[in-house]
């Protein structure tokens, strides 16, 4: 058997055979490459993710170790606290000079104008300041009551004659808060000072101050001084701002000390305030 004669090939067999490696070549290289590529694209996927992820981390970190800003109040702003905020040791030096002379800052253009801060540090931390609900929100300025708001004592009405209609007439006044006070002054029997309008419950401050303008004491009723040593708690209870329970508590009272000195010592029964006081006073005694 002649091997030489299988190996014999003619031109075109030989270039078919060629041809055949070069395709089989190229499929292999193609597909490698094409292997590669998508195991270097998963890579890189990977790798943005694994970043991502490391970011975030560090993101959290950087959050964990950064001082969390609470609400405050800019006038008392400490060494530390500026310190944490981001302000100068200048910028300090003259808040604290501007505290000291007893001045107060009430805005974030106040603050910025005191400290010198610049705007972005001013936008980071002013919405932050904490102010109290006065300045947050100004009452509207109330007028004072003055002495020349009112009539002379001989120019004012007496308060004891006033009627209906000229309580209705005067400025703030209502029909309810008119019937009240006549109510009041027929209860009580009288009044015999200005001041216990303020004790009709439902008149508002200002109708008061109206009345007054017009209306003072000048008849006052006789009142007979109740014996607060001799008194029973029946008796007592009549006297304004008393009630039956606090009756019986100044007769105890009463009956444990041998007797009240001094009405003062009223202020010992729970319910009886100063305020109280002064008005229990007008009808009360200690002695006939």
């Amino acid at each position: 058997m002649k091997l030489k004669s299988h190996l014999m090939l003619d031109s075109k067999k030989r270039s078919g055979i060629l041809l055949l490696v070069i395709i089989l070549s190229a499929c292999w290289i193609f597909y490698f490459w094409t292997i590669q590529k998508e195991n270097s694209l998963e890579s890189i996927d990977d790798i943005a993710i694994y970043q991502a992820r490391i970011d975030s981390l560090k993101e959290i970190e950087t959050l964990k170790s950064t001082p969390k800003i609470y609400p405050f109040n800019p006038n008392f702003i400490t060494d530390y606290k500026g310190y944490t905020l981001g302000l100068s040791t200048q910028e300090l030096d003259k808040l604290f000079s501007f505290r000291k002379e007893g001045k107060w800052i009430n805005s974030s253009e106040d603050f910025q104008k005191v400290t010198g801060v610049s705007d972005s540090l001013l936008a980071a931390i002013s919405p932050y300041f904490k102010f109290p609900d006065w300045v947050n929100n100004p009452k509207k300025t109330i007028k004072k009551e003055s002495y020349n708001a009112f009539k002379s004592f001989n120019d004012q009405k007496d308060l004891n004659k006033a009627t209906f209609e000229n309580l209705i007439n005067l400025p703030e006044m209502t029909e309810e808060s008119a019937r009240l006070i006549l109510a009041y002054r027929k209860k009580i029997g009288g009044f015999i000072e200005d001041n216990q309008l303020y004790d009709i419950y439902n008149v508002k401050r200002n109708q008061v101050i109206e009345v007054k303008k017009e209306f003072t004491v000048k008849s006052k009723p006789v009142i007979v001084l109740i014996n607060v040593n001799k008194a029973n708690a029946s008796d007592l209870a009549t006297v304004p701002f008393l009630t039956f329970d606090i009756a019986r508590s100044i007769i105890d009272y009463r009956i444990l000390n041998e007797g009240i000195k001094n009405l003062d010592e009223l202020l010992k029964i729970e319910g009886i305030t100063p305020y109280k006081l002064d008005r229990i006073k007008l009808y009360l005694s200690t002695s006939q």
